[in-house]
C-alpha cells in the first residue's frame, strides 16, 4: 500500500527536510550571511572621492544584487549544486570527478584543483580576521563608545578569535546544534531592518534594475572597476554552497537560499541603500557633502545597536567556525588524494566521521589570522585582501565545471563552452577587478596561495621522483618469488603485511628483513593503498587479493577520499587472511632522502620535500595500524 502524501511518511520526510534545511543556513551560509557588515560600505568608499550621490548609492546597490542573482543564484544554486562527486561537492570533489572523467590523463585538472586548494587557504585565514573585526567595530556606533580606541578593538577582536581557535580540539558537535537557530535569528533580524528602512525610503526599489548597474559602470570607467571588486564581498562564501553538499544535500542548501537567505540578503542591502539615500537627502539639505559610514549597524535604533552588535559577533564566529572546519575537512581530501604529506588528524565525534581536528592546520591558520589583524588593523584596510582568493576559486571551479559537463555528462563541447563562457567571463571580469587591489593588501592571499602551491608542486614532484627511483633500482616481485622457491629461507609462522606503492617491486622492508633477519614468513602480503576518485568505496568492494604463490600474495586496497582508512579491519574482513598462527605484523620502509650525484629534482626542491617528507604524520596512524604490531625499517633514497 502506498502511503498518503499527507501522512506519517511524508511528515518525517519533510521534518528532516527542515531540519537538514536549519543546518545548513547554521554551516553554509555563515560566511556571505555576514557580509553586510561590510560589503556595501567597502563599494560605496570606492566611488566617494568626491563625496556620494544617489546615482552611485543605486548603482553600488544594483551591482550588489544582480551579483547576488547571477554568481549565486544561478550559477551555484541552479547549476553548479547538480554537479556532485557522489553527493560531495567542493573544488577537490570537483577535481576528482574530472579525473575521474578525463581518466587521470589531463594534467590540467591537477593543476586547477590544486591551485583551487590553495586560493581556499587565503580565504581560510581572511574570512575570522575581516568578519569577527568588523563585528567588534560595531562597537564605535553605539551612543556613548564612539571615542573606543583602536587597541581595544583589536584586543577584543584577537580575544574572541584565540578563544575560537582553542576550543576546537574539543569538537564542535555541542555547540553546533545553536548554529542554526542563531543564523536564523540572524537572517531574520537582517531582513527585518532591511524592510524598516525600504517602507520609509521605498525609492530604493528602483536599483532592482539592471539599468543602474549599467550606467554606473558605464560612467565610472577605472572606479569602476574599483567598486567592482569591492561588491564581489557580497558573494564570498558562495563556495560553501557545493563544498557542504556532502553534509546536508543539494535540496536543503537550495531552500535554504531561496526561502530565507537570498531574501534576507537583498532587503538587507536595500535597506542600506535605503538609509545611505535618507542621509543623502539631509546632507543636501544641510549644504554638506555625504560621506560613507558604517550603514549596517546604523540601521538599527540606538536603545538596540548594542544587542545587533552581540548578534553579529556569534554570526562572525559562526562563519569563522564553518571556513575553520572546512579548512580541515579540504586539508583531509587533499591528503588523501595525495596533493599534500600526512597530518595529524583527530576525531572529534564518535558520531559523526566528519568532525575531525587538525592541529597543524589550526595553528597555521591562527598565526595567519593573527598577522592579518595586526598588519590590517581594520576590516576596511583588509577588505581589499578578501576578492582575490574568491574570484580565483570560483574561476577554477568554472573551468572545472567545463570539463565535467563535457567529458562526464557528455555534452557537445560547443553548447557547454557556451552555457559556461558568460559565468566564465563574468568570474575573469570579477578577479580582473581585483586584481586592481593587489597593492592595497590583495597580495596576501595570493602569498598564502602560493607558498601552499609550492607544497602541492613539491610533494607531487617528490612522490614521482621517489616512486620512478624506487621502481629503476628495484626488483621485481614475480622474480624473487619464483628464486625463493628454489632456495627457501628459514619460514616462520605469522603473516608480515609490506607496505608499498608499487606491487611490481620488492618493498625495501622485505628485502632488509630477509638480509637482517634471515628470515620469510609463512604469509606475506604486498599491501597498497589507493584513494580512488570517489568519496566513498564499499566495505565490500575494498580489499582485492592476488595470490603469487603459497607464501607471498599482492593486495590492493581501495578507499574513497572521505573514508576512514582502517588497513587491518579491512584485512580482517577477507577470511583467512590474517588468521592463521603467529600472528600479524606489518613492515613499513622509513625512508631517508639523500641528495644524488645526479638529481632528478632541483636541490632547493629536494631540501622541501625532504621536509615535509620527514615531518609527515606517521603513516601507521594514519592506516590505523596498532603501533605493537609495526616494524619499521630505515632505507635510503637519493634524489
Amino acid at each position: 500500500m502506498t502511503p498518503s502524501p499527507h501522512g506519517p511518511a511524508s511528515g518525517h520526510k519533510t521534518s528532516a527536510l527542515g531540519a537538514l534545511t536549519l543546518g545548513a543556513i547554521g554551516v553554509v551560509y555563515g560566511d556571505i550571511g555576514t557580509s553586510p557588515l561590510y560589503a556595501f560600505r567597502e563599494a560605496l568608499a570606492q566611488s566617494a572621492g568626491g563625496g556620494i550621490d544617489g546615482a552611485e548609492i543605486l548603482g553600488v546597490l544594483s551591482l550588489a544584487l544582480w551579483a547576488l542573482i547571477v554568481v549565486v543564484s544561478l550559477k551555484y544554486v541552479l547549476f553548479l549544486s547538480r554537479m556532485d562527486n557522489n553527493g560531495e561537492g567542493g573544488v577537490l570533489s570537483l577535481m576528482a570527478l574530472a579525473q575521474r572523467a578525463t581518466k587521470g590523463r589531463w594534467a590540467i585538472v591537477t593543476l586547477l584543483g590544486a591551485t583551487g586548494a590553495a586560493l581556499f587557504y587565503g580565504d581560510a585565514i581572511i574570512t575570522p580576521a575581516l568578519s569577527v573585526l568588523s563585528a567588534v567595530e560595531g562597537l564605535k556606533t553605539i551612543p556613548g563608545m564612539e571615542t573606543m580606541q583602536e587597541p581595544t578593538i583589536l584586543g577584543l577582536t584577537m580575544g574572541i578569535l584565540i578563544g575560537l581557535f582553542a576550543i576546537q580540539s574539543r569538537g564542535t558537535a555541542s555547540v553546533a546544534v545553536l548554529f542554526g537557530p542563531v543564523c536564523a535569528l540572524w537572517f531574520a533580524v537582517l531582513a527585518g531592518l532591511g524592510v524598516m528602512h525600504i517602507i520609509a525610503t521605498p525609492a530604493v526599489l528602483a536599483a532592482i534594475n539592471p539599468y543602474h548597474a549599467v550606467s554606473f559602470m558605464m560612467g565610472h570607467g577605472v572606479t569602476g572597476l574599483f567598486v567592482l571588486g569591492a561588491v564581489f564581498l557580497t558573494v564570498t562564501g558562495a563556495e560553501a554552497l557545493i563544498a557542504d553538499m556532502g553534509h546536508f544535500g543539494r535540496q536543503p542548501i537550495q531552500l535554504g537560499w531561496v526561502a530565507l537567505v537570498w531574501p534576507a540578503l537583498t532587503l538587507n542591502y536595500l535597506g542600506q541603500g535605503a538609509l545611505a539615500l535618507q542621509a543623502l537627502a539631509k546632507a543636501q539639505a544641510a549644504g554638506h557633502v555625504l560621506d560613507n559610514a558604517d550603514w549596517f549597524f546604523l540601521m538599527a535604533p540606538d536603545s538596540l545597536r548594542a544587542v545587533l552588535v552581540l548578534l553579529a559577533t556569534l554570526a562572525t564566529i559562526i562563519a569563522s567556525q564553518a571556513v575553520i572546519t572546512g579548512a580541515f575537512s579540504l586539508t583531509h581530501q587533499a591528503i588523501a588524494l595525495g596533493l599534500l604529506p600526512r597530518m595529524t588528524i583527530r576525531q572529534t565525534s564518535a558520531e559523526q566521521m566528519g568532525q575531525i581536528y587538525m592541529p597543524g592546520v589550526n595553528w597555521l591558520l591562527l598565526l595567519g589570522v593573527t598577522v592579518l589583524v595586526f598588519a590590517f588593523r581594520s576590516s576596511s584596510a583588509m577588505a581589499a585582501a578578501y576578492g582575490i582568493a574568491v574570484t580565483g576559486t570560483m574561476v577554477v571551479t568554472t573551468c572545472l565545471a567545463f570539463i565535467i559537463a563535457w567529458k562526464f555528462w557528455h555534452w557537445e563541447p560547443v553548447w557547454t563552452a557556451l552555457l559556461i563562457a558568460p559565468f566564465l567571463a563574468l568570474d575573469v571580469f570579477f578577479f580582473g577587478a581585483n586584481i586592481l587591489r593587489v597593492a592595497e593588501g590583495g597580495w596576501v592571499p595570493l602569498l598564502v596561495a602560493g607558498m601552499v602551491g609550492l607544497v602541492i608542486v613539491t610533494w607531487l614532484m617528490g612522490r614521482r621522483a621517489v616512486l620512478a627511483r624506487t621502481s629503476q633500482l628495484g626488483i621485481n616481485i614475480d622474480d624473487m618469488a619464483n628464486s625463493l622457491t628454489i632456495r627457501m629461507p628459514v619460514v616462520i609462522d605469522g603473516t608480515a603485511v609490506f607496505l608499498t606503492q608499487d606491487l611490481d617491486i620488492v618493498p625495501s622492508a622485505l628485502l632488509h628483513n630477509l638480509k637482517h633477519n634471515k628470515a620469510l614468513h609463512s604469509c606475506n602480503i604486498l599491501l597498497k593503498v589507493e584513494v580512488q576518485s570517489t568519496p566513498w568505496v564499499a566495505e565490500e568492494d575494498r580489499l582485492q587479493v592476488t595470490p603469487l604463490n603459497d607464501h607471498f600474495c599482492k593486495a590492493r586496497l581501495c578507499y574513497g577520499y572521505m573514508d576512514k582508512v582502517d588497513v587491518p579491519s579491512d584485512l580482517a574482513r577477507r577470511e583467512g587472511l590474517l588468521a592463521r598462527p603467529g600472528g600479524t605484523s606489518f613492515f613499513v620502509g622509513r625512508s631517508a632522502i639523500r641528495f644524488a650525484a645526479r638529481p632528478t629534482l632541483p636541490r632547493w626542491m629536494t631540501l622541501l620535500y625532504t621536509f615535509l617528507h620527514r615531518n609527515a604524520a606517521d603513516p601507521t596512524a594514519y592506516f590505523n595500524i596498532p603501533p605493537n604490531r609495526v616494524v619499521e625499517l630505515g632505507t635510503q633514497i637519493e634524489l
